[in-house]
């Protein structure tokens, strides 16, 4: 299977169903996708997003983010948005870090592990996932969720997404690790060089930039080390921090497997 929608100006953009779940069923295809923002996105891409028919679109990203770089839209686009300005008071930990670090790998990795950590009970993200649970288990079509680059706030909501469902575990990090294609890494390195260039006056070398860009199987751990520790597990933050309880839980399924 060919996950990934080949586009000029959005990247990242992939179908994350299609695997084995629990009990013998499968995720189904063509229903969950994710990707980068959709601010570059040309008319050529703007026609292929259209032609999956979403229903809904989740944008993960903070206001100031989605002020920056305005999604494009198709002129027949129809799709509910779910977005929030939850935590605008908040400094922006990632610009905080580029302007205050020596811009190594190991203070991006370092950078990530701690983000990843705390993601997961941020009042903004416990809204965004809380609804798109909601929204998706109600939806009569395609769901996108899309972050600023794809990987990390949507990273964590596509693997709770596939625990639900029962996807395998190795299946959940092999589908999460899909973000580090080397064709989109390299793509993305000269726009995201500009970008940490702009806020901190130099820009990272090679090997920095591609710990930046990428994604480790440990972030996604971290994530659910943490909601181990606070929830007991992922079933009981599914429940208790975002709502999802039983009843909830069996419509998702009932939509998302075959």
């Amino acid at each position: 299977m060919t996950r990934h929608l080949a586009l000029e100006g959005v990247d990242n953009f992939r179908d994350f169903g299609d695997y084995g779940a629990a009990g013998g069923r499968r995720l189904k295809r063509g229903l969950l996708y994710r990707s980068a923002s959709h601010g570059r996105a040309t008319p050529a891409d703007l026609a292929a997003i259209d032609a999956l028919g979403l229903a809904v679109i989740v944008d993960l990203r903070r206001q100031s983010e989605r002020l920056r770089d305005p999604s494009l839209r198709h002129s027949s686009f129809t799709a509910v948005v779910i977005d929030n300005d939850l935590g605008e008071d908040e400094s922006d930990s990632w610009h905080d870090h580029i302007r205050a670090s020596d811009l190594s790998a190991a203070s991006f990795r370092a950078y990530l592990m701690d983000y990843y950590r705390a993601a997961p009970f941020k009042a903004r993200h416990l809204d965004l996932y809380a609804r798109y649970f909601r929204a998706l288990a109600a939806a009569e079509g395609p769901v996108l969720i899309h972050c600023a680059a794809g990987k990390d706030r949507t990273g964590i909501l596509a693997a709770l997404t596939h625990h639900l469902a029962g996807v395998h575990a190795a299946d959940i990090v092999a589908d999460y690790l899909l973000t580090n294609r080397p064709e989109g890494l390299i793509r993305r390195m000269p726009t995201v060089a500009a970008a940490i260039q702009e806020v901190a006056g130099r820009a990272p070398g090679e090997d920095a930039l591609r710990t930046a860009l990428g994604v480790e199987a440990a972030y996604l751990e971290a994530a659910f080390e943490a909601i181990e520790e606070a929830f007991g597990g992922a079933d009981a933050y599914l429940e208790q921090a975002l709502g999802v309880d039983d009843e909830l839980r069996a419509r998702l399924r009932a939509r998302l497997l075959e």
